[in-house]
């Protein structure tokens, strides 16, 4: 694959990932809490559940992407026998 190819790969498997963060996060929400996550943007949101939810939503998501994004950066080094690949 080429370095245009990588790039769309790692968009594609970013959008998957996120979208599978969040889904997880949102059931793991409602397990621990027993309800559907809260809309921090809604005033009548308690203010603690808004911080809350969005922390957590920021902290998982951006984990999973940090994740993902150094996978496929490795696989691209290997593929394209480039080491000093810092970036997509």
């Amino acid at each position: 694959m080429n370095s245009l190819t990588w790039k769309i790969y790692a968009a594609l498997i970013g959008a998957a990932t996120t979208i599978a963060a969040q889904k997880g996060l949102t059931k793991v929400w409602e397990i621990v809490t027993g309800e559907t996550p809260p809309e921090p943007g809604d005033p009548d949101t308690p203010l603690h559940l808004a911080i809350t939810w969005s922390a957590a939503s920021a902290l998982g998501v951006g984990t999973a992407q940090l994740l993902t994004n150094r996978s496929v950066l490795k696989r691209m080094r290997k593929a394209l026998n480039d080491d000093t690949l810092t970036k997509f």
